[in-house]
């Protein structure tokens, strides 16, 4: 059984996220301690709970320590059924944090699955709905058939969003190495500005849209940000930005996609939420990444399966924890130069 320290890189969740989605591709079993010993309030959050009775659902897996606040957890794995199962995180908690635990296993099984999560689409500390939309979910139909929606958007503290993932899985590894190292040209700057109906009156999805294309145009390409109010339970806002790019590498047939996101606080001007996602893009398109930041650390797991090469313009804590838990998991090494990653 592997061993895993949840205490390792980052501390957080991320580490168990990671081990449960290779633990249930691989079929091997895990047994983690000190999880989330770096929080505040370390152990299991309902967000994590929730990852956990998602996979019964989908694979009839086993585990032990699987309740709020344990530190210590042991997981024997099953296998991805096509099923369609739905699961209520009953707070705020990060919708697409917890479908990490789910999307590479099901990318990699060969079945279709659809999945619908309900908890906070735009929350702290996680990649917000959009993101994974526009960035991550791009990225993955490299190698499987996926589509995400966003049924009902959740803030803090009352959640009640909701989400659905469709997979049509592959379920071979015998995929072409990912090798995102070339940055050529810009193709086009787009973004989605959100805030609760509440927030209309105050035109705050608007502003926050109007700063970042603002701090944008100097790149000579078309910059596209929507505006969308939604009916939630709380009030909230966000922006996500992204930009479509060119690869140098010759073989690839999708594009590359530059994210950054920030969300709206009691205390922030809209207009800064839109000039922080903005200058946080600006930092990533005029680095030499072709993958950025947060990008990375979801990718470093898919990586370790197809082989490759990336450029990313930080590596994190996050980065470092799936790092770790891969090479635990798969036949991989892993090599940090700078800010490239390549995967043995």
């Amino acid at each position: 059984m592997i061993q895993l320290d949840g205490s390792v890189a980052e501390g957080g969740g991320a580490i168990l996220r990671t081990a449960l989605a290779l633990s249930t591709l691989t079929g091997k079993a895990f047994e983690i301690s000190n999880i989330r010993s770096n929080r505040p309030k370390p152990g299991l959050k309902a967000q994590h709970v929730q990852s956990l009775m998602l996979l019964d659902k989908l694979t009839k897996c086993g585990f032990t320590g699987c309740e709020e606040g344990s530190t210590k957890l042991m997981f024997i794995p099953g296998e991805i059924k096509a099923k369609k199962v739905e699961v209520d995180i009953g707070t705020a908690g990060s919708i697409t944090l917890l479908l990490q635990s789910a999307l590479l296993p099901c990318v990699f099984s060969g079945k279709g699955v659809n999945i619908t999560v309900k908890g906070g689409t735009d929350v702290n500390w996680s990649i917000p709905a959009d993101y994974l939309i526009n960035v991550v979910a791009p990225h993955l139909r490299r190698l499987a058939d996926i589509e995400v929606q966003i049924k009902k958007r959740g803030y803090y503290p009352k959640g009640q969003g909701e989400m659905n993932v469709k997979i049509k899985g592959q379920n071979t590894y015998l995929w072409q190495e990912i090798n995102l190292t070339k940055k050529e040209k810009i193709l086009s700057i787009r973004g989605i500005s959100h805030a609760s109906t509440d927030l209309l009156d105050r035109q705050v999805a608007d502003k926050q849209a109007d700063r970042a294309e603002y701090l944008l145009t100097g790149y000579g390409v078309p910059v596209t940000i929507s505006r969308t109010y939604n009916k939630t339970e709380s009030l909230g806002s966000g922006i996500t930005l992204w930009t479509i790019i060119t690869s140098g590498e010759p073989e690839m047939s999708y594009p590359v996609i530059l994210g950054s996101s920030c969300l709206g606080t009691k205390n922030k001007k809209s207009e800064d939420v839109g000039r922080e996602a903005a200058l946080d893009l600006r930092k990533e398109i005029d680095s030499l990444a072709i993958v950025d930041k947060h990008l990375a650390d979801q990718l470093i797991p898919y990586l370790g399966i197809t082989k490759g090469k990336i450029i990313t313009s930080k590596i994190t804590n996050h980065t470092l924890a799936n790092i770790y838990v891969t090479e635990k998991f798969l036949n991989v090494r892993f090599e940090i130069e700078g800010n490239t990653i390549t995967a043995k």
